[in-house]
């Protein structure tokens, strides 16, 4: 209903307002915090009209029959001299039968009314509570990234429709139209074959009153019979080596279970050039990855379902963000031509599509929004972290690193961004380390080495305990110390640098065996001895392909950073996020001792998680963020590292620890680093550890 004689109020002056005038025009002025709207309304007018009119955020389902419960409000009581009103709880009328049915089924608390049901009888302050608005917002914990504001593409709408009879011809999606244009003022929507199909069905079943979903405004997506008041939305992450999913509530932007698994597509090939190459020596083989990856998300829909008790037919909206040979497969496009350059892409933009179309078993009218890439090796997944992290919203040069299988670099602010992608390979996450693993309860993930005795300490996932604290092996009996995962490779090299173990070239110094037994000769090489085996578990050992192995990794991740730096024309960077399940793990200092990522104020160096699924996730419940990012990366500029002829000498000087020729002032203000030197060979190392 729009109330066509309102008056909007300014505020008033020196906080004071004329009462005889309310008197005479029968009006009562209200005010809405924390909105700060006021208007003039006439007396038996409800809340939720004035709160409409006046274009104040309150939500409503069930159209002010007090079934719904979500336009609640709270009366303010007493003298308000700022607004210039007495506000009093009997300024509004008495709960209807309505109101005190929903207060005995779902209860109401002390103070709140509903505001369809609650007619105006006098000057009013009314509190729209958080839970109440229309466009809530989703806090981010990290000052530095915005909130998100809650509005989804889907909303609901119960409506009654009226009855057909002889007299009138027109058909039953005739009226339903009628009904929310009426009711809701939604006209012009279209609708598809199967949503048609159900409309009797549900007309009938919920003796003419319905629940209608409607997405973007102009699309008829489903009809439940009756009041239906929760609709929900998977955002889902599909990584080389993990999936992970957040189920989310589409009206309020919660996050009510979440869940990842491994990538089925791992059996395949470990990385993804090895899953394109098996595509291309087996032809058809896409459709086995397909396949396999679908299957995954189906899972993982089935299994965050479970855990928050829900049916996957109220599930009505995905979010879906990879990287490029990802984005492929689950669509059932052949990557191939991602395998070579130029790197081409079946299609960089968005995609809005039927869930079906890619066998999700979701609501069967449900749609997925598919986020857009940036290029060929640059993914949906980086353009959802920069979604989540926003760069092109700040002053400062920020740095965004997504460090995973495939690192995806971003470089920018509000002027201008860059971004590439880097084969840093599994090391980062525990593969190709002779004890490395995948982070789970028992694995390695902190490591401290005394500089003086080169003795090691390290804590294990699941425990709180250091390995050289009282009680650590009866915590650590229920798992075993079972290897060491990503943030633990780390820092067991970092700590090997910073002891002396490692020269600034990788090397593991063998003349060190003189000093402690944890060098040992290892063929040609040296290794050292994180862990002697004892009843826990085998021994735990950093061999020199172990350095080696991680030292390419972040040689090529360093590598891609500084092209981009050379690209953008600068030397440093004012702030540096890490990004990925990897990256929100790892300690930063480390990460830069190792020359991971470039020198930084270690203050402004932090850790974002799973920023490709928050990003994901803003997509899900805020429709104006899709506009936002489509729009963004199209004025990303791309880097392609595979024909960059600069990268290899960015690799080649990256592979010293942290840098051959960067001098990292910032982290030697914070850390002393060791003086460069040369290890010993490995037959020096035996007979200095035999004289001693």
């Amino acid at each position: 209903m729009t109330l066509t004689n309102r008056r909007a109020e300014p505020p008033p002056e020196g906080g004071q307002t004329d009462a005889s005038d309310r008197s005479e025009t029968g009006e009562a002025l209200v005010v809405f915090t924390p909105s700060g709207r006021r208007g003039r309304f006439p007396r038996g007018s409800t809340v939720l009209e004035a709160a409409r009119s006046l274009g104040v955020d309150i939500d409503s389902v069930c159209g002010g029959r007090s079934i719904c419960g979500r336009c609640q409000v709270e009366i303010g009581e007493g003298r308000f001299a700022k607004h210039g009103i007495d506000s009093r709880a009997f300024h509004v009328t008495e709960a209807t039968p309505g109101e005190a049915r929903y207060a005995d089924k779902r209860g109401l608390a002390a103070g709140r009314r509903l505001s369809c049901q609650s007619r105006i009888q006098g000057d009013l302050v009314i509190d729209v509570p958080p839970e109440s608005q229309v466009h809530k917002q989703v806090i981010r914990k990290r000052a530095e990234v915005r909130a998100i504001e809650v509005d989804p593409e889907v909303k609901l709408h119960y409506v009654e429709v009226a009855e057909p009879d002889l007299h009138d011809p027109s058909g039953d999606l005739r009226r339903l139209e009628d009904a929310l244009r009426q009711q809701w003022e939604i006209g012009d929507l279209s609708c598809d074959l199967r949503v048609l199909q159900t409309v009797q069905k549900a007309l009938r079943d919920g003796d003419w009153k319905v629940t209608v979903a409607v997405r973007e405004g102009e699309r008829l997506l489903t009809v439940w019979p009756g009041f239906h008041d929760r609709i929900y939305g998977i955002a889902f992450d599909i990584g080389s080596t993990t999936i992970a999913a957040h189920l989310c509530d589409l009206e309020t932007g919660e996050v009510l279970a979440a869940g990842g698994r491994m990538n089925p597509q791992i059996r395949f090939g470990e990385d993804l050039m090895s899953r394109v190459s098996y595509i291309m020596m087996n032809p058809g083989g896409e459709a086995a990855l397909t396949a396999a990856v679908r299957e995954a998300l189906n899972a993982l829909a089935g299994e965050v379902a479970a855990e928050a008790g829900i049916d996957l037919n109220n599930i009505l909206e995905v979010t879906i963000v990879g990287n490029p040979i990802m984005h492929h497969l689950v669509l059932g496009i052949d990557p191939t031509e991602l395998g070579g350059a130029p790197f081409a892409l079946a299609t960089d933009q968005a995609l809005n599509i039927w869930a079906s179309e890619i066998d999700l078993r979701i609501n069967p009218d449900g749609r997925a929004y598919v986020l857009p890439c940036i290029a060929g090796h640059v993914g949906a997944d980086t353009a959802a972290v920069i979604l989540s992290e926003t760069p092109y919203l700040s002053d400062e040069l920020r740095l965004v690193v997504d460090v995973g299988t495939n690192a995806e670099i971003v470089l920018g602010n509000r002027q201008r961004l860059l971004a590439c992608s880097s084969p840093t390979g599994p090391a980062f996450e525990g593969a190709q380390i002779s004890c490395g693993q995948r982070a789970a309860p028992g694995a390695i993930e902190r490591v401290r080495i005394d500089p003086e005795t080169l003795e090691p300490r390290f804590r294990i996932i699941g425990g709180d305990l250091w390995s050289d604290e009282p009680g650590f092996y009866d915590m650590a009996v229920r798992t075993g110390v079972t290897g060491i995962c990503g943030s633990g490779i780390i820092e067991v090299l970092a700590e090997m640098y910073l002891a002396g173990i490692l020269t600034a070239d990788g090397v593991i110094d063998g003349s060190l065996a003189a000093r402690s037994p944890r060098i040992v000769p290892d063929g040609r090489t040296f290794s050292y001895v994180l862990q002697y085996a004892d009843g826990l578990s085998t021994e735990k050992r950093i061999t020199q392909t172990d350095v080696r192995a991680v030292q390419l990794a972040k040689a090529a991740l360093y590598a891609g950073i500084r092209l981009l730096m050379d690209r953008m024309g600068v030397e440093s960077v004012d702030r540096i996020t890490l990004a990925g399940a990897f990256g929100s793990h790892i300690d930063v200092k480390y990460a830069m001792v190792l020359g991971l990522i470039p020198d930084c104020d270690l203050a402004k160096v932090g850790s974002a998680g799973n920023a490709a699924g928050t990003g994901a996730r803003i997509a899900l419940v805020n429709r104006s963020s899709r506009a936002e990012i489509e729009r963004v990366v199209r004025q990303v500029e791309k880097v392609e590292t595979a024909v960059e002829p600069k990268f290899q000498d960015h690799f080649v000087r990256a592979m010293a620890i942290p840098h051959k020729s960067d001098p990292f002032p910032n982290l030697r203000a914070a850390v002393t680093l060791p003086e460069p030197r040369e290890a010993a060979g490995p037959e020096e190392g035996r007979r200095r550890r035999r004289r001693g």
